[in-house]
Formats: structure tokens, sequence, C-alpha cells
């Protein structure tokens, strides 16, 4: 099939050719049957406990640096640092990349995994929305040992790529395949004009799903990056922007882009594609911006794509009066704006959004927390809206992209963990004792349990505009709605007491009596067996 690439212009021009160039699309199925023969699955990641799924963090990164893959586990260890502990207590790391794929037109998805992850994770997807098929392809112990597993992945991939349904398929290996070692690497990387990306997302490598969302991405710009650097490429759907772009990097309320373009306006600029991008042709969009705003500071895979296409980043986001102030400037003096238009912009958002912010206040203490990344945003635009934010904790690491709100924060007192654990925020909470907690459900349970009003991060504050004058009250309504039922609350904590708690807790025909004498029979029991096999390590 031959079809004429447009021209494409733009501060990437450099490295593609101007001219429209006829090029034939296509893959020679029967050239690439020729392919090397996988390497040999390492068996011992399907020993002992099934297929493996279940044998522990440690068993499996071992055996995928055995199987050769400590090449990526390295550079998710650098990419994604693990710490203070091992993992947040988040979804399965694979959901976030998953639903990248899914919300992409013409992208076909394969999961590649035990059954029980697949269904799980097929499960969640559809659960927020996804109605896109995602493709399996099941296998057992036989098939992973022998390599037919591969085999089988690259038979699905083949019978898949039409160019006539599809841009892309995107083959993701779960923790047992990355753990054996299913070589994705030696897929064709097109068939048919069908691009082709295979990637690991174990959970015993990929600390979130969050920086799940950002290994994909990764992948598909630095595939995207390599074509505009052989040649011409489509430009965006809605055609190339006649201003510089800045694009955003980070999952937003949708509402967001458009607020930021029209703060961007001023200086001359336009807001570019949001990366995760929703079609494949927006990566080049993205890829050939002026400068790239790190709205969501984890996605250091990404960051590094655009660094080597040349692109400037800049940390934070235009979040409140202090925030959107910063922000435009930094954007400002990244895209070489004069002055005056710089001035503008500020004269023209700031007091808006100050009077946005007065017209809404929040006068309470509440703690934050959560997995999605924008935890360190949402405390910000809380106390420019006058609430005290004494933690903020979040299950994302801490990148140089985030210093800005880090610094500000600790300015007005508030504790920020990066790879904030369950236990750490729910002691949060016992230790600042909230007007309102908001985090994820674990945190809103244990909030609830002790009378005090929560929201789940994820439903009720991230599905809410955060930037610019849109940004500015959006979160009094929900916060101070919460803050209302307190006087709910009390009253039924006066009405239940300690009904359901502790020994009561659970569906009973009589009236639960504590038994103290045997749960201090078997305490003093467990005491023992746990000296006994301390004494017998020392030996």
């Amino acid at each position: 099939m031959n079809f004429i690439l447009p021209r494409y212009a733009g501060a990437i021009a450099e490295s593609v050719v101007n001219e429209p160039v006829e090029a034939e699309v296509g893959v020679d199925a029967s050239a690439t049957d020729a392919a090397v023969a996988p390497p040999a699955i390492n068996a011992g990641a399907t020993k002992g406990d099934g297929l493996g799924c279940h044998a522990g963090a440690a068993e499996l990164k071992a055996a995928a640096s055995v199987a050769g893959k400590s090449d990526i586990l390295d550079r998710y260890a650098t990419d994604y640092p693990k710490g203070p502990h091992d993992q947040p207590q988040s979804m399965c790391p694979a959901f976030g990349s998953l639903r990248v794929g899914l919300r992409m037109r013409r992208t076909a998805t394969i999961l590649s995994g035990s059954a029980c992850c697949v269904y799980g994770l097929t499960f969640t997807s559809h659960f927020y929305g996804a109605r896109r098929t995602v493709g399996y392809v099941p296998f057992n112990s036989e098939t992973l040992v022998t390599g037919k597993l591969f085999e089988d992945i690259r038979e699905a991939v083949f019978k898949l790529a039409d160019p006539a349904l599809y841009d892309t398929i995107i083959i993701t290996n779960l923790c047992v395949p990355t753990a054996s070692g299913v070589p994705l690497d030696l897929l064709p990387n097109e068939i048919n004009g069908v691009r082709i990306i295979g990637i690991d997302v174990p959970g015993f490598g990929v600390p979130t799903h969050a920086e799940a969302k950002d290994v994909l991405a990764a992948a598909m710009l630095e595939y995207a990056r390599k074509e505009v650097e052989q040649g011409p490429v489509q430009a965006p759907r809605g055609g190339k922007s006649e201003r510089r772009t800045v694009t955003l990097v980070g999952e937003m309320f949708p509402a967001d882009p458009v607020g930021i373009g029209m703060m961007l306006e001023p200086l001359g600029l336009a807001a570019g594609p949001v990366v995760p991008t929703r079609e494949w042709r927006e990566l080049y969009a993205a890829l050939d911006g002026s400068v790239v705003a790190a709205i969501h500071p984890f996605y250091t895979a990404s960051f590094r794509q655009f660094d080597l296409a040349g692109r400037k980043i800049v940390g934070s986001a235009p979040v409140g009066h202090d925030g959107t102030e910063a922000w435009l400037e930094a954007i400002g003096a990244a895209c070489n704006v004069g002055r005056d238009k710089i001035e503008h912009a500020k004269g023209r958002f700031l007091p808006m959004i100050k009077a946005a912010l007065a017209a809404k206040p929040i006068d309470a203490r509440i703690t934050v927390s959560g997995y999605e990344g924008s935890e360190l945003l949402v405390a910000r635009l809380l106390i420019e809206s006058g609430a005290d934010v004494p933690y903020v904790g979040t299950a994302c690491p801490r990148t140089q992209w985030s210093d800005a709100d880090r610094e500000w924060l600790e300015a007005k007192g508030t504790r920020v963990q990066y790879r904030a654990s369950l236990e750490m925020d729910l002691a949060a909470v016992d230790e600042f004792k909230p007007g309102l907690a908001i985090g994820t459900t674990p945190v809103v349970q244990k909030a609830k349990q002790l009378a005090i009003p929560s929201l789940y991060f994820t439903n009720l504050i991230s599905a809410r505009p955060l930037f610019g004058v849109a940004g500015a009250g959006s979160l009094a309504q929900v916060v101070n709605a919460a803050l209302a039922n307190q006087g709910r609350f009390n009253e039924m904590k006066d009405f239940f007491g300690d009904v359901g708690e502790g020994h009561a807790a659970g569906v009973w025909e009589d009236t639960p009596r504590d038994n103290v004498a045997f749960r201090e029979k078997y305490k003093r029991q467990i005491e023992a067996q746990a000296k006994k096999r301390k004494a017998e390590e020392m030996i």
C-alpha cells in the first residue's frame, strides 16, 4: 500500500527531509519468519509455586536476571528507585501501561502473563471504562519452558497486524514471562506497516501503576523519535499549530489542557499534546514542542526521550497563585519569551486566581496521600485556599521535576513523604488528627472509622481541574461539603459506639464477649515460638 507522508516542519525539522516522499509501507511476513530463534527460557521461574507468580519479588527478580533481563531491571531500578520500603501498596503496576494503550486510537493490546493476572487487569480496566478488547496469549509450564510461548506471541502479533485497523500493537510481559526471560525484543519492529512495541512491566521491577504509564509512554516516544530521524511523519490530526507549543506530560482532567492553553496564549505559545497521548501521530507533535512541561514529575524515561530530542523540561505546574506565577516565568524563560509578554500573562491571570481562591476558602487541617503523582500539586492548592496541610504522601519517587513543589510545601511547614507506604499515611492521620483525610481507599476507611470525614483521592480529587483559574476554586466545593459532614460522623459514632470493632467485628448470633484469658494464652504461645526461632537462628 502506498501513501504520501505529509510535509512536517518545526523545531525537529532539521532531522527530517522537507519534501513529501512516497513511502512503501509493508513487510514481507515470510522474510521475518526467519527470525532468530529465542534464547532458552528460564525454567527455574516456573518451579516451586505453580507458574511462579506468588513466589515472591526477590525470587522472581533473581530469575529474571538469570534469564537475561538484568539490563531492563537495572534501568527500572535507576528510573524508579525504591524506598524507604520495597514497594508502595498500590494496584498492579501493569494496570497503568494497559490503560495507556487502551485509550489510544488504532492500537491493539496483548498481555502475556498468568491467567489470574490478566483477568484482574482486564476487569479493572473495563471497570474504569475501557471499551477495547485485550488480547491474551495463554501459556503453561511446558510452553514457557520450551520457548513455545514466544512463538505463540509472535504468531498472534502477525495475525493481528492489519494496517487497516491498527497503527500499533503493544505486547506486555507481566511478572512470570519477564522472570522467565520471554524475549519480546526479538519481535519485528514493524509488520505490514504496523508498529510492534514489546515492554516488560513486572510487579517486582516497576513500583507503581503510575510509573508503568511512563514505561509505555517512553517506549512509544523512543520509537516515534527514531521515525522522525528517518524521514517525514504524519502531522497532527488537527494540523500543525501556528504557534510554538508546550508539550504537557501527565494525565490531567480534560479541562486542564484547555485552561493551560489560555494561560499560554499571551506568551505567544499554545498547549501541545498531552503525554501519554491518545493516538500515535500526537507523539510526533509532542516531540516537536518547544518545551516540555513536567506536570507529573515521575515520567523519568519519557523525559529522557525528550532530552535526547533536545527539548527543555520545566517542572511543577500552574497551580494556585504562586505556582502559576513561577510556572509562567519558567515557561517564558525556556521559550525566550519577552519580559513584556510574561508580565502581561501574569497580570491577566494571577489576579483572577487570587480572587477565585479568596471566594472559596477552606479552613481545616487536611492530610493528603495518593498514588497518582499529583499529590504535591493538590496540597499546594489546598494551602493557597487557606487549609493547613501538615502531611502529603505520594507513592511516586522524588525527582528533580518536583523539587519546586517540595521546597514550597516544606517552607509552609508541610512534611513531604515520597514513596509513602500505607502505614505512613495512616500514621499521619493518627498524628495530625485532621479535619479531613484525602487518600487511598484504606486511608479513607481508617479515617471514617475514626469519625473523620475523608475523600478518595483518585475519584474525587484527581477528577477535577487543578490548574489556573478553573482549578483555584475547584476543590473547595467537595472539600467543604465533606467537612460539613463531621456532625453526622459524630452522631453515628455516639450511636454505634464500638459495635463491630475488635472482638465484636463480624456477624454474630449472640452478643460477642471478649475472652481476655484466651487471647493472653495464645499471645504467650506466639511469643515463645518467636523466641525459639530467634534462638535457632543464632545457632
